[in-house]
Parts: C-alpha cells; sequence; structure tokens
C-alpha cells in the first residue's frame, strides 16, 4: 500500500515528545516507567501491524467511522445539531455513509477522497442536515499536510471550506458555526500534518546520518587493515630478503673456502646460524604482535641508526666489504624520529640486499659499498653506491639499449619480490622524503639517495 503514517491517531502517537519519566524524579519517575514501556511497546506492535498488513489496518478503520455515523443517524443524534431536521432520513443515512467509506483509501488517494466528498458536504450544508460525519473531511485533510507541498494543502483547503460557503449563502444562520469550526478544524490538521512531517524527516535525516557514518566507520577500519597489511609485508620483504641475501652470500662462500680452508667455512656456517637466528627472531617480533591471544608477545623496538653498524658488519660478513661515512652532526634527537631513523635504517638494508643479490664484482677491482649518512640543517641525505655490473632492483628496470653488457655472475640471482623500490618510496613519502635510484653514468654501478626533512614541513 504504501510507507506512510497510517492515520491521524497513529501518526501523533509516531513522534510524541520526550516520553514522561524523562521528566520525572524519584518513586514518580519509577511507577510511570512501567506504563510508558507498556505504551511504547503496544504502539510498536501496533506500527509493525501495519506495515505488515495496511489494507486490514485502513479497513479496520474505515469500519469504525462508518459504525459510528450509522449509530448517530440510528441514535438520531444528528437532529441535534441539524439546522433542518426534517431532512431525509434515507439521505442522512447515504451521506453518512458517503463520508465514511471513502476513508478505506485515504492514504494512497487522499485528494481523491477529499473531491469525492465534496459534492456529499455540499448536500449537507444545502438541505439543512448538517450531520456531523463531515468532520471526517478533516483525516484525507492530515494526509495531504503530511504527504504533499503546501500548494496542494492551500487547494484542499478551499476544496473543504467551498461547499460550507457555498451552503451557507442559502441557510445564512450556519455561517459562523460552520465555516468557522471548518477553518479551525482545517488549520489544525494542517499544523498537525506539517509538525509530524518535520520530525519524520528529521527522524529519517539521523537515521540516514547514522548509516552513512557507520559505513564510513567500516571503510576507514578497511583501509586501516590495508595500509597494515602493507606495512607488515615491507617489513617481512625487508627482514627476509636482507637476512636470506646474507646466509646466500655466506654459503657460496663457505662453500668456497670448505677445501681450502675449514677454519673459515666454520667461521661462514656460524655466521649463517647467527644471521638466521636473529632473523627468526625479528619474523617472531613482527607476527606475535599481530596475534590477540598472545599479550606478551615481544615488543622490541624497531631498528635505529643505532643499528646502522650492526648491519654493514653482517654485509660485511657475507662478503660485500662496505664503507660507512657520516658528515654533519645529526640534530636534536626530537628532529629525527624513530620512525625517520627506521626509514633511513630499511633503506640502507634495501640497497646493500640488493647489491647482494644482483651485484657482480667488475673484471678489474673487487665488488664493494659505500653508505654515506650527511646531516644539514634541515635534511638527513643518504647514499648508497656500489661498483656491481649487474645491480637490479626488484622495481626500476632498463632498456636493453641503455643497459651496459654484463658479465654473466658466478651463481644464478635470488628471485627479487616485487617490494624493493616502491617499498623505499612509500617509507619515503611518509615523512615527505624523496628517493633517487640509478645507475652511475661514469664507472657503472648502481646508486640510491634518500632525502628525508628532519621535521615535518606544512604541504
Amino acid at each position: 500500500m504504501t510507507d506512510h503514517p497510517t492515520d491521524a491517531n497513529l501518526d501523533v502517537d509516531a513522534y510524541t515528545a520526550p516520553p514522561a519519566q524523562d521528566v520525572l524524579s524519584g518513586p514518580a519517575q519509577d511507577a510511570a516507567a512501567p506504563l510508558t514501556r507498556a505504551i511504547r511497546s503496544g504502539l510498536d506492535r501496533l506500527r509493525a501491524f501495519d506495515r505488515r498488513r495496511p489494507l486490514a489496518w485502513d479497513t479496520a478503520v474505515t469500519a469504525f467511522w462508518a459504525v459510528a455515523a450509522v449509530l448517530d443517524y440510528t441514535s438520531g443524534g444528528w437532529r441535534n445539531v441539524a439546522h433542518d431536521v426534517t431532512a431525509p432520513e434515507p439521505l442522512v443515512l447515504l451521506m453518512s455513509l458517503c463520508f465514511s467509506l471513502p476513508l478505506l483509501l485515504r492514504r494512497r488517494y487522499p485528494m481523491a477522497v477529499l473531491l469525492l466528498m465534496a459534492p456529499v458536504s455540499l448536500v449537507n450544508v444545502w438541505t439543512g442536515a448538517v450531520v456531523q460525519a463531515a468532520l471526517l473531511q478533516l483525516i484525507p485533510a492530515f494526509q495531504i499536510a503530511l504527504r504533499f507541498p503546501l500548494r496542494r494543502l492551500g487547494v484542499a483547503g478551499l476544496v473543504l471550506c467551498a461547499p460550507v460557503v457555498a451552503g451557507a449563502t442559502r441557510i445564512p444562520d450556519i455561517w459562523d458555526r460552520q465555516l468557522v469550526s471548518y477553518l479551525w478544524g482545517f488549520v489544525f490538521v494542517a499544523l498537525l500534518g506539517i509538525a509530524v512531517r518535520t520530525r519524520r524527516d528529521y527522524t529519517e535525516a539521523l537515521v540516514e546520518r547514522a548509516h552513512r557514518l557507520e559505513h564510513e566507520r567500516d571503510q576507514q577500519a578497511r583501509l586501516a587493515a590495508a595500509a597494515e597489511r602493507t606495512r607488515i609485508a615491507r617489513e617481512m620483504h625487508d627482514i627476509i630478503g636482507h637476512n636470506l641475501s646474507v646466509i646466500t652470500g655466506l654459503a657460496d662462500g663457505g662453500a668456497y673456502a670448505a677445501a681450502k680452508s675449514p677454519e673459515r667455512a666454520a667461521q661462514a656456517l656460524e655466521a649463517i646460524g647467527t644471521t638466521s637466528r636473529q632473523a627468526l627472531s625479528e619474523l617472531r617480533r613482527l607476527l606475535g604482535v599481530l596475534r590477540d591471544d598472545h599479550p606478551d608477545a615481544d615488543r622490541a623496538p624497531q631498528p635505529t641508526l643505532d643499528d646502522l653498524a650492526p648491519l654493514i658488519e653482517q654485509v660485511r660478513r657475507a662478503g660485500l666489504p662496505v664503507h660507512l661515512e657520516l658528515r654533519g652532526e645529526p640534530g636534536p634527537p626530537t628532529l629525527l624520529t624513530p620512525g625517520r631513523q627506521l626509514t633511513v635504517y630499511r633503506v640502507v638494508q634495501e640497497s646493500l640486499t640488493n647489491t647482494l643479490k644482483h651485484a657482480s664484482a667488475p673484471a678489474d677491482a673487487p665488488l664493494s659499498a659505500a653508505v654515506t649518512l650527511a646531516y644539514t640543517r634541515t635534511h638527513v641525505d643518504a647514499h648508497i653506491t656500489d661498483t656491481g655490473t649487474n645491480t637490479t632492483t626488484s622495481t626500476a628496470t632498463r632498456s636493453a639499449a641503455d643497459e651496459p653488457e654484463r658479465e654473466p655472475p658466478t651463481h644464478p640471482p635470488i628471485p627479487a619480490l616485487p617490494q624493493g623500490i616502491m617499498g623505499m618510496r612509500e617509507r619515503a613519502a611518509l615523512y615527505n622524503g624523496t628517493i633517487e635510484a640509478g645507475p652511475l653514468p661514469e664507472h657503472g654501478g648502481w646508486h640510491v639517495h634518500l632525502r628525508l626533512p628532519l621535521e615535518d614541513t606544512p604541504q
């Protein structure tokens, strides 16, 4: 049928003022609470029944008013207010039914119902019967005020009052009594319908806003989860990629030294064990904090610039000579935040890992790398270079015409995870930093340049 409120009675109850217990206190509030809950429960069940079976509710309301109109006729109550008590009784009964039965369609076609009642209202006033059932015209007028614009409501007012004005030209005595009561009744139901519609629209807006906020909250949670997955993927890539590269270099060196220098091979195996345990410890710490059922998971701090020296020493044990140079003095600790220190550490780690995985020594010199940290008043710059002849990255590729001819590596390179340079750029972008990576133009090799501001700058 329709989703609009069912009737004048239900519409008012659906949007009442705050319940009584909100303004009472003490024992009076305790006594009123059960009654208020019972009334609310009954109204909720009534509205639910109307939503499920609107035709049944419309039929019940129409039958109620039809019975009331017939009782007014059979009991002779209409004669108490009639101007002409000699009006034909069959006509009075017919008019009573014409005012009550069309209410069955008051919610679907309220304007049509009002137009249908208009000729009956004219006959009612013209004959002087003035049956009280004529006031049922206010019910479709309320539905018009509840659902339609004010222009339609004005037309409804004219339709309601025009028959009374026309009848008053024949019977001047009913001018004040009938027209004033019609006008006041119409003003009341119009204001009531507008108030109920305003309250209903306000409630619907609040519900829609709540749904929108809930949807935005779920969307923010999904975005946060995706960002966390990306962060974990970067950390795992850095941990696994670096440590496996070091282990591979140590294993290759140990295999080469096993025949000529067993002592060096034993040292390589010991370094492999140390590196493996360190990688497992870092992975256990990273994955342990993700488990809700392990609140005591290890939450050791992330690497900082103080861990660069152990990192470079680990790479040296893997067979890659690395030279570390510091230029300038770092600023106050509050400027170089832990997040920025972790970014510098991971970029250096990723660059040296790529050198271990992908670079081959040139023909006239051994493979080596250099790490330079330069501090200024506003920025920290990290330069990582190597002398390899087959340096590649996981995301930076060059065309065949621009790439110099490479010597075949002594062992097949380890496949690179698709996180390298892209992960560096993401880390740098978190702090408004930049990453530049590419081949060195003069002597070959590869160069990575990280530039980070020491503090946040407005964008």
